[in-house]
């Protein structure tokens, strides 16, 4: 029996797909009972007629990651678990939160496995727990570096990277994935989905960063390969290609019809409107748009080595042309 953490998000409704499609019995952790009806759509797009058989392999379980004695029950029977459950946002204001969620929650995660026998965990952690810097081709094996403009989130995916290591060093075998961004069917409101809403509706201005893509598809086949194979103990970046960010935008938008944008925005120019953009969150109460941390990292120009993870799978990812049409035409509303 396999419990799935965060199962109703970007990559665990896609991890959710690939695991019932090989008949495996799935216990997945939920919060919202609406975010379940967002998985049965990813199920419908991928899996057409078929989807209903495999959806019904799933056990729905209520209960969160920083709720003990919820979690002890929810482990009842499980043998292996994918941890996804994750906060992800560039805001100061979440900082507490992310490393509640991100930290704590996977410090409860590893003891209650610990606790219950699990055999394997996989850990979903990102590219951003790498603390590779611009410019810098960036491995598994690249030293965590900390500065004034290291993201809060950065900071607690690294966190809870070192709560799995303690489990490790407790006993737990695990895996640990660190994938970039990542793209795929689901809600263009939510995630890194968000940039799809934006060029549909229109975006002038780039700017001369570059980031890493990667097929939520692809993630999660590798998590169940990695998963049931013998490796442990061991973490493997997840990307497809580095792009730059005009390059990102412009496919995209070219896919959905749109004009792409041709503004390169100069720093200044994204200085003031992080500040801005901070000014009009304080009277409305909501999110800024744009963040200091976003901005930050929007001249980054990342470079990630993959080729561990290539050559220990024997993996191909999908190309990105691939990933960009999959992600439109698997809109859900």
């Amino acid at each position: 029996m396999i419990l799935v953490t965060g199962g109703t998000g970007l990559l665990g409704s896609h991890l959710l797909v690939e695991l019932t499609r090989n008949n495996s019995r799935v216990r997945a952790l939920y919060r919202n009972t609406s975010r379940i009806q967002h998985v049965q759509k990813v199920f419908q797009y991928y899996l057409k007629g078929n989807w209903q058989s495999a959806f019904e392999q799933i056990e729905w379980f209520e209960g969160d990651i920083l709720d003990i004695p919820v979690l002890e029950d929810a482990l009842q029977g499980i043998e292996v678990v994918y941890h996804c459950a994750a906060l992800v946002s560039f805001s100061k204001r979440d900082f507490d939160g992310m490393m509640k969620i991100n930290r704590e929650g996977t410090a409860n995660v590893v003891n209650c496995a610990l606790d219950a026998g699990v055999k394997k965990l996989c850990y979903v952690s990102s590219t951003a727990a790498t603390g590779g810097e611009s410019f810098e081709t960036v491995t598994e094996e690249t030293k965590w570096k900390q500065s004034p403009k290291t993201s809060g989130y950065s900071i607690s995916k690294y966190s809870a990277e070192k709560e799995v290591w303690r489990g490790v060093e407790e006993g737990l075998d695990c895996v640990i994935v660190n994938p970039s961004v990542l793209f795929g069917a689901g809600n263009w409101e939510e995630s890194s989905l968000t940039i799809f809403r934006t060029l549909d509706k229109g975006l002038r201005f780039y700017t001369s960063g570059q980031t890493g893509i990667v097929d939520a598809r692809d993630v999660a086949e590798i998590m169940v390969k990695l998963t049931e194979s013998a490796v442990k103990n061991e973490r493997f970046l997840c990307v497809a290609e580095n792009v730059p960010y005009l390059k990102l935008f412009t496919e995209i938008a070219l896919k959905m019809g749109k004009n792409p944008p041709t503004i390169n925005t100069p720093k200044w120019l994204l200085g003031l409107t992080w500040r801005f953009s901070w000014f009009l969150s304080k009277f409305r109460g909501n999110a800024a748009a744009i963040t200091k941390e976003t901005a930050n990292t929007a001249y980054n120009v990342m470079n990630y080595d993959c080729s561990k993870v290539k050559k220990e799978l024997n993996f191909s990812f999908r190309y990105l042309n691939d990933t960009i049409e999959n992600t439109i035409n698997g809109r859900i509303l």
